[in-house]
């Protein structure tokens, strides 16, 4: 190996372990804290207590799928999702711990094959974190649970108005409830 690759290697090597390094850190602990968590029917912030639980806890309340998505960071297939489609009116919520996450009024046909939103229900519910598992060079936004940590999906700056963002989410990190929404003027 020359002395050029090698210098390179290890430039590579240590980035990217700073990189992961640092992603995982990023969420603190929450043990103890409490936080203010937007509820739609409520229409108002309430105090919760962020959800912590173990891997074994999680691996029996979820299934396989949910599981895979919201705790192992996985995607599902795209136009697989039984949500990508849903036109009905009402209320996204976190498949691992029930937090309001989105209105059925922010949602979009992206054409990409998972459902996505132009806004979160308020931005209390939502956390990001710089995702580099496409490499160094294309970071990505991860949007999770700011509740219980799970893994939702992606955000991405190529959106409709007003906020120009695509949430892109996995069906498999939400649960819809069909339900009345208040503001309908909402509209991409």
């Amino acid at each position: 190996m020359t002395m050029k690759r090698w210098i390179m290697a290890s430039v590579a090597v240590v980035g990217l372990t700073t990189l992961v390094a640092w992603s995982s850190s990023n969420r603190e602990s929450t043990a103890g804290k409490t936080m203010q968590l937007y509820v739609y029917e409520q229409d108002a912030l309430i105090e919760v207590q962020p959800i912590q639980k173990s891997d074994a806890e999680w691996r029996k309340e979820l299934s396989p799928e949910r599981y895979r998505v919201l705790r192992g960071e996985g995607t599902e297939c795209a136009f697989t999702g039984a949500l990508e489609g849903n036109k009905k009116e009402g209320l996204y919520r976190c498949g691992g711990c029930g937090s309001d996450l989105f209105v059925s009024t922010t949602k979009f046909e992206s054409g990409t094959g998972w459902p996505s939103f132009f806004q979160p229900v308020h931005e209390n519910n939502i956390g990001t974190t710089v995702d580099y598992k496409m490499g160094a060079f294309y970071p990505r936004t991860e949007v999770h649970c700011a509740r219980c940590g799970g893994h939702l999906g992606h955000v991405f700056e190529d959106g409709p108005k007003p906020t120009g963002l695509r949430y892109c989410i996995n069906s498999a990190a939400m649960d819809f409830v069909e339900m009345p929404i208040r503001d309908k003027s909402i509209d991409p």
